[in-house]
């Protein structure tokens, strides 16, 4: 997948690309989140789409660059997408992971490997995909299906999204 890639410019956001859906193809409410490193970096995006009218998200998409420590979980511990989802919708019930999947889709003419992650509450999908960037992205859906539309909704973001202003 050649258009993910490292970008050249380091924008006043991450230095990488972010791979989501385009706000524009969404119905909700859209927000968007950086995980800054102590040095200044940013150590990962997550969009948060909610279709919910405010009572929380619907999806959280994540990139983590290689080396953040938002990548860095236990074998059996949820990834901090669905950490960050079960915490915006309020629900505190302990979730973890109870097994993994490898499955091969077809995004155009390229193979993803994507990674289906089972937990032990099943309103949560959970899958994930590392780029050729070595950014790893994890959707998390709650009460949602994740089917292999999805990966064709995804797409790179522009820089602009994540700059301050």
């Amino acid at each position: 997948m050649s258009f993910l890639r490292r970008r050249s410019a380091t924008p006043a956001g991450p230095d990488f690309d972010v791979l989501a859906m385009d706000p524009g193809d969404w119905p909700g409410n859209l927000g968007a989140g950086l995980l800054p490193a102590p040095d200044g970096t940013c150590q990962g995006v997550f969009l948060r789409y909610d279709l919910f009218g405010g009572r929380g998200p619907a999806m959280i998409i994540g990139n983590l660059p290689e080396g953040s420590a938002a990548r860095e979980v236990a074998e059996d511990e949820v990834p901090f997408e669905v950490a960050q989802l079960l915490l915006a919708l309020e629900n505190d019930e302990e979730v973890t992971v109870v097994g993994t999947e490898d499955v091969p889709v077809m995004q155009g003419d390229n193979l993803l490997i994507v990674r289906r992650v089972k937990l032990s509450e099943s309103r949560i999908s959970c899958v994930q995909f590392d780029r050729s960037d070595n950014v790893l992205v994890t959707i998390a859906a709650w009460d949602r299906p994740i089917t292999d539309d999805l990966y064709t909704l995804l797409k790179p973001l522009p820089a602009e999204l994540f700059q301050q202003g």
